[in-house]
């Protein structure tokens, strides 16, 4: 208990971090950020007396961002080495049957691939300013356990086949909806309002198919372009997702469309 208290503070911890070297790095003298999340954080404030006060907070800005940046150099991380398909690792792996320490393991090893992948999918949907928080991926973890343990008994079940595969991540991304871990920014190039999921589908539905085809595991270990081929593939069936996201039983609607892009994808 205490262990699992312990590691929920580090990944918040990390994500507000990241939430500040972001607004650190977009008020950059050097004009690599935007200057308007300067002036809206500092909104608030009284006037200045004398003139330049911006400009002299985007130097310190600047200089606060280097200084992060040379500290974080020194620093190990568990990056992976490539974010591609072979970043990927199947279902099995993230969610294994075993005792408190390989669940913790797994968990962590989850929300870490789960935020770069997340990370590279935005790149290639050129989707700029989206807040990714890795606490929105452990939450994600714990509700699959509590939630879906049938559907991850029947996955690690010996000769599992494609249908517990596309069931799980049929759940698996009905509850990264759910707990959003990727926030985006009024610039978004699609806008989620009125309860709408598309944008959040555009971004999580690749990561969930790459997962599932990782875990059919047919020509052994993923291929670098196994991610790229699951964006496009979640794109052509984008509506179809959607429509099923929409439904009474999500779950159940999704798992039929997984099933028919796990079976035909390489």
């Amino acid at each position: 208990m205490l262990r699992q208290i312990s590691e929920d503070v580090r990944v918040n911890l990390k994500d507000r971090l990241r939430e500040v070297r972001d607004i650190i790095r977009q008020s950059r003298h050097d004009g690599s950020g935007d200057a308007s999340a300067l002036r809206e954080a500092t909104s608030h404030l009284p006037p200045f007396p004398g003139k330049g006060i911006e400009g002299l907070l985007s130097h310190a800005a600047s200089a606060v961002d280097e200084a992060l940046s040379i500290a974080e150099s020194f620093v190990p991380h568990e990056r992976p080495i490539s974010v591609d398909g072979t970043t990927v690792k199947g279902l099995g792996t993230y969610f294994p049957a075993g005792d408190e320490d390989q669940q913790l393991n797994a968990e962590r090893l989850f929300r870490r691939d789960m935020y770069y992948l997340s990370k590279a999918v935005l790149a290639g949907l050129k989707i700029e300013n989206a807040r990714i928080h890795e606490a929105g991926f452990a939450a994600v973890h714990a509700a699959m356990r509590k939630r879906h343990g049938d559907l991850l008994a029947a996955l690690a079940a010996p000769g599992a086949g494609l249908q517990a595969i596309a069931a799980t991540c049929a759940a698996l991304l009905i509850e990264l909806l759910n707990q959003r871990p990727v926030r985006f920014g009024e610039a978004a190039p699609e806008s989620n309002a009125a309860g709408g999921r598309a944008l959040d589908i555009s971004c999580l539905a690749p990561v969930v198919l790459a997962c599932g085809l990782a875990t059919t595991g047919r020509d052994g270990a993923p291929e670098p372009d196994m991610l790229e081929i699951a964006m496009l593939a979640a794109d052509i069936r984008h509506e179809r997702i959607v429509q099923a996201c929409a439904k009474a039983s999500p779950v159940d609607e999704l798992t039929p469309v997984f099933a028919t892009l796990l079976a035909h994808l390489p």
